[in-house]
Order: structure tokens, then C-alpha cells, then sequence
């Protein structure tokens, strides 16, 4: 099962497609792939999400063993839990570079993909990507929010406009208007709709370039207390630039700020074309692999990183950066593929017991193994997904904080809820949140408080879907911090998560996006009790570390101007005494060294 279609991006990290693929559905092509090396095996493609509600609880229930293969943390979720309610041993897995590893979920017997907390994902403050960028990552997500701005689906919290609510800057904007002297005619720095300006202008290159990289960079000088204790930003003229010279574009090639210059028209130019082809009202997506997109972020991005005193990237860095590539081995996906299979054969074999988490490093460890065991850790009493009665405290401002939110960014998001239907234990049954399509959406921009939800109400959240029960309890406050519109308290009520020393997993992504994406290896199976599913996103790619199931086996670290993601395992006494002892039980496995 797989949405996904071949891209070029992902010859290099397998076996099953070729360049004669690209374009074609990842699922159709390894099923293909698969029945010519053999092909007596019974082989189902599905070029679909798994997050379609078709694939229900009694879907899942008709195989032995699930595979996954995703990459990012959304659909592990749902898999994980579907897994869970339909009691079905699940095999998860991830690369990273030289790095990967395996492991196995069963419901009652190992803890499961939510058993430990993961880390936040990493995002950026707002008034960062907007007033003071200070990585090149912040210019290239700005550069991204760009892109959908002018192009694409405008998104409110993907502003690009000077943040005049910035904390940090404290100005009156009555008073310092008035000394901005951005120019009128070509700029127009009137606070309206980014993509309404660029319409009015016919998307004329020169005058949002102007606007963009001039007169918005001497609005943000104005707000003076920015600059106190940082270097101010330079900005750009169209007409002053002119007169320099580049050579042509090449991925490894960082330009000069007139070739950039250039390359922004370019692509401007290119992308008005295809929004007039395609009429009135369209809109554009972006995408890595379609060169206008990435020819504009490259561009906008380089732009900015040089009004901020940045060095500035290539081509390829940016695309790394805007796409979340990781590197990704096809001799590494061999691997733990190969060991999946291992898992998979023991599991139908009834062997469950004896499996254990297989990591594989880069390096050999002590006792000269690059494949380490690691005995599989027992469901944690307080997750709040496998434990008998799953159980959150949620932080919120009941007085600001909308039905919507609870549901998109509270349930959804955080929660990992595809569908869900909310109701208040006020002992009536108030329904707040109903996944039948219009019978709440009155709800949706009322608040919490509305419905006499306050400090210490409980609200019963099921996703029939998941066959999945959640009890949240509304903690109220009004000290979040700006930007911030909830905190998770703990794993159960009034109980903060349990340190987890030696064991923490930092998995930072290397923008903004809404996944920590976790990359995947490739797999494939001739038995048609197993079922196989793949991301419904790019295998490998948007993804900055392979996160371990169990969340607690490594640590990763990622440089944010580079996107180069390292690991780094922490060995302690138990751990290492861990490996010892459960070395010699899966000799079978591990002698390949």
C-alpha cells in the first residue's frame, strides 16, 4: 500500500525501480519488480493511503503480520494503533544513511510506537522566519511560505509580511511608519494580502523583488530595538544589481546575488505562466522535483540569506534543506529489509517471543558487531495509546482556544486522531466534535469556555477508525507562551513523562513543516498473509533521522545549515550488559560481521 510515485530521488536507495519508472506508483512497480523474480508469489498493490478509511480494523485483521516501511510519524501512528486494535504483530523499521534498525510491536506483550515520548518537532517562532532569520533554514522555510503565498494555498501562520507584533521589537508602528522610505511605486509596502499585491502587479518580477528584498527589509529597519544587539539587514536593489554577471545555474554552484537575481525572475516568470495556463482561481503546489518550485526557493532563500549576512547555498543544500532529503543507502535498506524478512519468518513461525530490536550502526561496537540486539521493551503503564484506559492532561487557554484547534491541532496533529468525535462528560453527553460531516461545524470557531469546558473538565475523544479511546483533562491556563496554543502535562493525569536518562531521542526536522517525518526502508514480501506499507510520501527522504520504535535507543543531531544528520548511541552499563545478554540468543541474526 502506497500513495506514493517514483521519483528520481529514489533510484539510488533501492532495488526494484529503474529510471523507465519515474512517474509511475511505487506499489504497482515493486509488486511488478517482485513477480519477476518470483513469480509463483500472490502480490496485492494498493497505490493508496493507508490513512483511507477503507483500510479499517477488519482490514487489518486479515493478515498475520503488518511491515511498515513509512516515513513519517503521522502514519506510523495510525498504523501503530491499527495494529493495536486489530491485535496483529507489527514489524517497524528505519534507515538513515549507514543507520538503521527493526523491531517488533505486539499489543499486551511490547511497548508500542507511542510508548515514548517523542520529542516536539522542531519548528521556528514566527517572528524568526519573519523578522530575524538567523540560520539559512529560516530563509528557506520563509522562502517556501513564499512560494505558497504568491502560488499556492495561502496559509495565515505562513505570513511572510515584517511581523509588527513581534514582542522583541516593542514599537509603536504609528510612529515609525512614517520614517520608512521603501519606495511607493515600485513596493507598495501597504500591509495586504501578499498574493492580492503580486495579482495587482501582474506578477511583475522586478516590483516583487523590490518589494520583497528592499522595501520590506527597510520596513523591518525601522523597527529599531531588532538591530540593537544584531547586524541589520542590507537591502537589495533591483537596478543597483544589474550591471553584475553569472554564469549559468548548476546544482553544486552557489551565484552571486545578481545570478540569484536572475534565477528569481526566471522562475517567477515560469510559475505566472503556468498559474495563467492553468485559469482563473488555480493554484500551484510545490514540489522538490518540479524546477520552477525549486528554482524560486532557491533563489528567494540565497536572496535572503545575503540581506542577513549569511553565507549563501547551493542548489543542492537548498533542496536538501526545503525537502528534508537525508542520505539514504540502498546497501543499508538491503539490510534491514533483509532483517524484517528474519523478523517476519520467526513471527509466522511462532517465535514472537525470542524476537529482539535490531540496530545497525555504522561502526562495529566492542565486541566487532555492526548489527546490535536489544531485547524489546515491555508497553509502558502511562502511554497513551496501549495502556487499558489511555488518559492525557492538556494545558490550554479554554477563553482562546477554539473547537478547531482542539480538533486539528490538539486531537490530529498531537494526537495522532484521524476522525475523531469529542463529547464532554458534563453528564449530559454534550457532543463538541462529531466526525459526520456538518453535524458540529457551528462548533468550529466557538471556544472552549463556550461550552462550559474550565479548569478541570474531562472530555472523552473516540476515533472509531482506530478503535481508540482518549480521556483528556482540561488543565486551564493563561501562561503559555506566545505562540504556543497548548502543553501535553503528562502522560497521564497530574503524572509528568518519566525521565528518561540515557534514553532520549532528539529528532529535529529541518524546517517547519507539520512532520518529523521518519525515513523507511524499502520491503517486500512473497506471502500473502503479510501485508507491506509503504509511506505515502517519499520513502527516505523528508526525513532528518531514523528514529528508533522504542524512541529511546538513540540520539540524533542534526546541523541545521547543513541538514547532515548525525547518530550518536550512548553506551551505558545497562544497555551494554543488555547486549551482552541477549547477543548470544540471536546468533542466527547478528553473524554477519
Amino acid at each position: 500500500i502506497d500513495l506514493d510515485t517514483i521519483d528520481v530521488s529514489n533510484l539510488n536507495r533501492q532495488f526494484l525501480f529503474q529510471k523507465k519508472h519515474v512517474g509511475k506508483s511505487k506499489a504497482q512497480v515493486a509488486q511488478e519488480s517482485a513477480l519477476q523474480f518470483c513469480p509463483s508469489a500472490n502480490i496485492t498493490a494498493y497505490h493508496d493511503s493507508i490513512m483511507n478509511p477503507d483500510y479499517n480494523v477488519e482490514f487489518f485483521r486479515k493478515f498475520m503480520l503488518v511491515m511498515n516501511a513509512l516515513d513519517n510519524r503521522a502514519a506510523r501512528n495510525h498504523v501503530n494503533r491499527m495494529c493495536l486494535a486489530a491485535d496483529i504483530p507489527l514489524i517497524e523499521s528505519g534507515t538513515a544513511g549507514y543507520l538503521g534498525q527493526v523491531t517488533v510491536i505486539k499489543k499486551g506483550m511490547t511497548e508500542c510506537y507511542e510508548c515514548q515520548p517523542k520529542p516536539a518537532q522542531k519548528t521556528f517562532p514566527g517572528c524568526t522566519i519573519r523578522n530575524t532569520p538567523s540560520e539559512p533554514i529560516h530563509c528557506i522555510v520563509w522562502a517556501k511560505y513564499l512560494f505558497n503565498q504568491l502560488f499556492g494555498e495561502e496559509d495565515a501562520d505562513q505570513e511572510v509580511s515584517p511581523d509588527t507584533a513581534d514582542p522583541e521589537a516593542a514599537w509603536n508602528p504609528e510612529d515609525t511608519a512614517a520614517r520608512a522610505t521603501a519606495s511607493e511605486q515600485d513596493g507598495d509596502i501597504r500591509r495586504v494580502s501578499t498574493k492580492e499585491w503580486a495579482r495587482s502587479t501582474g506578477y511583475d518580477p522586478v516590483k516583487l523583488f523590490n518589494k520583497l528584498f528592499k522595501d520590506d527589509i527597510m520596513y523591518l529597519l525601522t523597527m529599531d530595538k531588532l538591530w540593537k544587539k544584531r547586524k541589520a539587514p542590507a537591502p537589495l536593489d533591483w537596478q543597483q544589481l544589474e550591471n553584475s554577471a553569472t554564469s549559468g545555474l548548476k546544482d553544486q554552484q552557489v551565484l552571486d546575488v545578481w545570478g540569484y537575481c536572475r534565477l528569481f525572475r526566471h522562475s517567477v516568470e515560469t510559475l505566472r505562466a503556468q498559474l495563467q495556463e492553468k485559469g482563473e482561481g488555480a493554484e500551484l503546489v510545490w514540489d522538490k522535483d518540479d524546477p520552477p518550485a525549486m528554482d524560486f526557493v532557491t533563489a528567494a532563500a540565497n536572496l535572503r540569506m545575503n540581506i542577513f549576512s549569511m553565507n549563501m547555498k547551493s542548489r543542492f543544500d537548498v533542496k536538501s534543506m526545503a525537502g528534508n532529503i537525508i542520505p539514504a543507502i540502498a546497501t543499508t535498506n538491503a539490510v534491514i529489509a533483509g532483517l524484517i524478512v528474519l523478523k517476519g519468518l520467526k513471527i509466522l513461525s511462532g517465535e514472537l517471543e525470542s524476537c529482539r530490536t535490531i540496530f545497525l550502526n555504522k561502526c562495529p561496537n566492542l565486541r566487532k558487531k555492526l548489527l546490535v540486539p536489544c531485547i524489546l521493551d515491555k508497553p509502558s503503564p502511562n502511554c497513551y495509546v496501549c495502556a487499558s484506559k489511555p488518559e492525557v492532561t492538556v494545558k490550554v487557554n479554554v477563553q482562546k482556544t477554539t473547537v478547531l484547534c482542539l480538533q486539528d491541532k490538539i486531537l490530529k496533529e498531537r494526537f495522532g486522531m484521524v476522525a475523531p468525535d469529542v463529547q464532554i462528560e458534563d453528564g449530559k453527553g454534550t457532543i463538541l466534535i462529531s466526525s459526520e460531516e456538518g453535524e458540529t461545524e457551528t462548533n468550529n470557531n466557538k471556544f472552549l469556555s463556550d461550552f462550559g469546558i474550565r479548569n478541570g473538565s474531562r472530555l472523552q475523544s473516540d476515533d472509531f477508525l482506530q478503535d481508540y479511546t482518549l480521556l483528556i483533562n482540561v488543565l486551564h491556563t493563561e501562561e503559555l507562551e506566545r505562540d504556543v496554543e497548548f502543553e501535553v502535562v503528562g502522560e497521564a493525569p497530574d503524572k509528568a513523562p518519566p525521565p528518561q536518562t540515557n534514553q532520549e531521542e532528539v529528532n529535529s526536522i529541518t524546517n517547519g513543516n507539520k512532520d518529523s517525518a521518519q525515513p523507511s526502508t524499502s520491503s517486500k514480501a512473497d506471502d500473502d498473509d503479510i501485508m507491506i506499507v509503504d509511506s505515502d510520501e517519499e520513502v527516505g527522504a523528508p526525513s532528518s533521522s531514523a528514529a528508533p520504535p522504542s524512541a529511546t535507543k538513540r540520539k540524533h543531531q542534526e546541523d541545521s545549515e547543513t541538514g547532515e544528520t548525525s547518530t550518536k548511541r550512548p553506551r551505558t552499563d545497562q544497555s551494554a550488559a543488555a547486549t551482552a545478554a541477549d547477543n548470544d540468543d540471536d546468533d542466527d541474526i547478528i553473524a554477519l560481521d
